[in-house]
């Protein structure tokens, strides 16, 4: 293989990814955010995931885009992990389009859907119009792309050793599977793989393969395409929750387990019959094309993409059945930490309201108890410089924010029920203390980005004030430790001490305040470390303004009386209601 033959080879590659790239971001544009919802709200069972996943990966033209954001869904608990292996199953189908518009071969037509998606993306006067333009210049590149790889790898059609290579090793099921899997791995789209055979057969190489030659050389190489599309979504499940990486292990499950079936089926009749009649029907219902000479040929590319749909659907009936078990096995086999299971809210509770607000309550528990969490690893983040911690706060953070979406979404739907008074505090409640909840764990985001400029700028506090800051997290700490205790027990002894830790921590931190001033002025601290370290102090200090502000709701239902109002509370207000309780 010559220079020039693997410089078109990969100039072609890159264009047929860089268009069918351009295509999906412009198509995601452009269904924006429908089919976020989709993926959402019409995945409650598993047909139709398996439609929706068809769908969108029909849209973004890529199953490891589609599993990408199934994985990030079910990170986020807005998926289950039965949702997920549904919506996998479907975008194997929906990948199979690609390959079934590259078999049409209008390659003739790239420079114009050029020439026209470049004036559309450029002199369009609306974004929508804009983006519809690029959707159409990314359809002209990506065929762009396969002509010139079709055209880098023509002179092999008359290379008497590649079509001796091509028949002899060609039929190595296992060398083929091999092939699929290391090249698909390697550019992770399998859409891009399957592009560069169909090239291959579009160049002619194959028309000298009569029979059924051709596409038994071709499946293997196929089915190894979507056990090596899996790496994408294995590489994007790192450092997620142990959900999300189990529904890129059913991706894995799903292509490994389809390709040991269809393999052992396809070896079996290949040793039992002289015709295999599957290979006969691809062939039959590809149909020919006139090739440049003006011999009517075989449809190698149309082959190869019906074989590709034809295994996919064939693979999606096979598991439909038993994927569920397959999903209770990582269940058992993989449990989840009480933090990463998804949202615990089912509208069918609505039936029994008090259950549901139960239910409201349990979740709102598991939310504050995120919050401490983030607090301590945002804290000792900014403390030892780390920013592998920042990296887990982040994350932490994105969850905690779908956590209170979520409550709330409930608690505003429970709330135009049927409800008593005490029942409609708990739920107000429930609002205004979620928020507080997510507003702590703005403040431990914010504290983290702290750790990624002094890790950035080598900012090194004192030695006085390193100690000061962090005695002043331990006891702030303690306090978000009583509030979990308090949402869990509504003890009201908890209400009076969370107020006066409040307290506490509003004394210390004007006190540290000055006592970082006066170093200061006394030289002995770096005025960029000040920066950092006042901004520390003022979250924390509001950190515990809104554990006040939780145990004061906690209180106002104990006492049924509406007596306690948001913000910080002073002795006469405390006597006030010890008077009224």
């Amino acid at each position: 293989m010559t220079f020039e033959m693997l410089a078109g080879l990969f100039g072609g590659l890159g264009l047929f990814i860089y268009g069918m790239h351009m295509m999906s971001e412009g198509l995601k544009t452009v269904a924006g955010s429908r089919m976020k919802k989709l993926l959402e709200v019409l995945t409650n069972n598993r047909v139709k995931a398996v439609m929706v996943g068809t769908v969108v990966t029909m849209i973004v033209q890529s199953s490891s885009t589609t599993t990408v954001m199934v994985v990030g869904f079910v990170n986020a608990a807005l998926m289950t992990l039965t949702q997920a292996a549904g919506v996998i199953l479907g975008a194997n189908i929906g990948t199979t389009v690609t390959a079934q518009l590259i078999a049409f071969n209008i390659t003739e037509m790239a420079p114009i859907f050029i020439g026209v998606g470049t004036i559309i993306a450029l002199f369009g006067n609306k974004k929508k119009i804009r983006d519809a333009g690029g959707i159409v210049l990314g359809f002209g590149i990506l065929f762009f792309g396969i002509a010139l790889m079709a055209a880098a790898m023509s002179p092999l059609r008359e290379s008497e050793d590649f079509i001796y290579l091509l028949t002899t090793y060609g039929k190595n099921p296992l060398l083929g599977l091999l092939i699929g899997t290391l090249i698909t791995g390697l550019v992770q789209s399998s859409s891009a793989s399957i592009g560069l055979l169909q090239a291959l057969a579009i160049s002619g190489v194959f028309s000298s393969i009569g029979g059924t030659e051709a596409i038994q050389i071709c499946v293997p190489i196929l089915i190894g395409t979507n056990i090596g599309t899996c790496v994408t979504a294995l590489i994007s499940c790192i450092g997620t929750s142990t959900a999300a990486k189990k529904a890129a292990f059913i991706h894995l499950f799903v292509n490994i387990f389809g390709a040991v079936w269809v393999m052992l089926l396809l070896l079996g009749m290949d040793g039992l019959l002289s015709v295999n009649p599957i290979y006969e029907f691809i062939v039959s219902i590809s149909g020919t094309i006139t090739a440049a000479g003006g011999e009517v040929v075989p449809n190698v590319a149309r082959q190869i993409a019906m074989a590709h749909t034809f295994f996919n659907i064939a693979n999606t009936i096979v598991l439909f059945p038993i994927i569920g078990y397959f999903v209770a096995f990582l269940d058992r086999t993989y449990p989840e930490k009480e933090e990463e299971k998804c949202l615990q809210l089912d509208d069918r509770l609505f039936s029994n309201p008090s259950i549901a607000l139960g239910q409201v309550g349990k979740e709102l528990l598991r939310l504050s108890e995120m919050c401490l969490k983030n607090f301590i690893l945002a804290c000792q983040s900014v403390m030892e410089g780390d920013e592998k911690l920042s990296e887990d706060v982040r994350k932490r953070e994105e969850r905690i924010d779908e956590f209170q979406q979520g409550i709330v979404e409930y608690a505003i739907k429970l709330s135009n029920l049927n409800l008593s008074e005490a029942e409609n505090d708990r739920i107000a409640f429930i609002l205004k203390g979620s928020h507080d909840l997510e507003r702590i764990g703005d403040h431990a985001m914010n504290i983290a980005e702290l750790a990624e400029v002094r890790v950035a700028n080598k900012i090194i506090f004192s030695e006085i004030g390193n100690q000061e800051v962090l005695d002043h997290i331990n006891f702030t700490s303690n306090t978000l430790r009583d509030m979990v205790e308090l949402i869990k027990n509504e003890d009201v002894a908890l209400c009076y001490k969370i107020f006066d830790e409040e307290e506490e921590i509003d004394v210390m931190t004007e006190k540290l305040k000055d006592d970082h001033i006066r170093r200061l002025n006394d030289g002995a601290c770096n005025p960029y470390a000040g920066i950092i370290y006042l901004d520390l102090l003022t979250n924390i200090e509001r950190v515990g303004d809104h554990a006040s502000n939780i145990a004061q709701g906690i209180l106002g239902l104990k006492l049924h009386k509406g007596l306690i109002s948001s913000g910080k509370k002073d002795k006469e207000k405390k006597n006030l209601i010890t008077t009224q309780f």
